[in-house]
């Protein structure tokens, strides 16, 4: 069966993507630790951060870092927080978000009901940013989907 990513990657179930490429997407995950906290996903899956090929995960890295950058501009974040954790999920998933403190590295106080505006907003936010510092070829144009 395929994973809730492969199903959201694969427009079966929705998502708000920020960034797609031909070997990974971004979108906002439902349970945010701050707005704006995003997942960077391999189209292909694989469970455990360790198992991926090493030029996937430059690939991965590579764009986490694009959207880092794009997220900290959007929010005016002091850092910006990194994490592989991936217990809930059988699919490798990198966790993007702006940090303002420490405590938001604790995936336990994610939001569990975020207000859907907020996660628009947050989407349409990063995307401009992302389309500002000339990223418009991996930029969805689509709100949800």
């Amino acid at each position: 069966m395929a994973s809730i990513f492969t199903q959201i990657i694969n427009g079966e179930l929705p998502g708000r993507f920020i960034w797609k490429d031909g070997q990974c997407v971004s979108f906002l995950t439902i349970n945010p630790v701050t707005p704006g906290h995003v997942l960077v996903v391999p189209r292909k899956e694989i469970d455990h951060w360790e198992q991926i090929d090493t030029p996937t995960f430059t690939h991965l890295t590579d764009v986490s870092q694009k959207i880092g950058r794009a997220i900290q501009k959007a929010y005016d974040a002091p850092r910006m927080g990194l994490l592989i954790a991936g217990l809930e999920v059988p699919h490798l998933h990198i966790h993007v978000f702006p940090a303002w403190s420490e405590e938001l590295f604790d995936l336990r106080a994610a939001e569990q009901n975020p207000d859907p505006a907020v996660l628009d907003e947050s989407a349409a936010r990063i995307r401009a940013s992302l389309r500002a510092m000339g990223y418009q070829e991996n930029v969805p144009d689509e709100p949800v989907g």
